[in-house]
């Protein structure tokens, strides 16, 4: 008998069910294969061909759920993460699987250090509303 005196496992959540560990779902992977690096606001975007990912037996229920829900919409890595209840890290190493399988893309942002600077940006403004 377990220690909460009913013989239930510890690893059973009455409204959850069975806990899955994140490092399951990854298989103990904490980065994927092509080491893409997700920004938490890199958006991930369906490939046009990836119609029906449940065909592919090698993807996990959470890859198929991660491509459904960025089949209409691009989804974030932060919005998938919420989505689907699994932390950041789970959620880039599925999505770096899914690159590397080529079932989505991401569009990553650019780097604030390529962004132009502000006081150009008014310049510009200033410039517009002279003419």
């Amino acid at each position: 008998m377990s220690a909460d005196g009913q013989g239930r496992s510890h690893w059973f959540d009455d409204e959850a069910g069975p806990v899955v560990r994140p490092y399951a779902m990854t298989r103990g992977r904490t980065s994927s294969q092509g080491q893409h690096r997700l920004d938490l606001i890199a958006v991930v975007v369906a490939e046009p061909h990836a119609d029906d990912p449940e065909a592919d037996h090698m993807l996990s229920p959470e890859h198929v759920d991660i491509v459904e829900l960025c089949r209409d919409i691009p989804q974030s890595v932060a919005e998938l993460a919420a989505e689907l209840d699994l932390p950041i890290g789970v959620v880039r190493v599925l999505v770096g699987d899914l690159v590397d399988g080529e079932f989505v893309h991401v569009n990553r942002p650019v780097p604030p250090a390529e962004l132009p600077d502000e006081s150009i940006l008014r310049d510009v403004i200033n410039g517009l509303r002279a003419l």
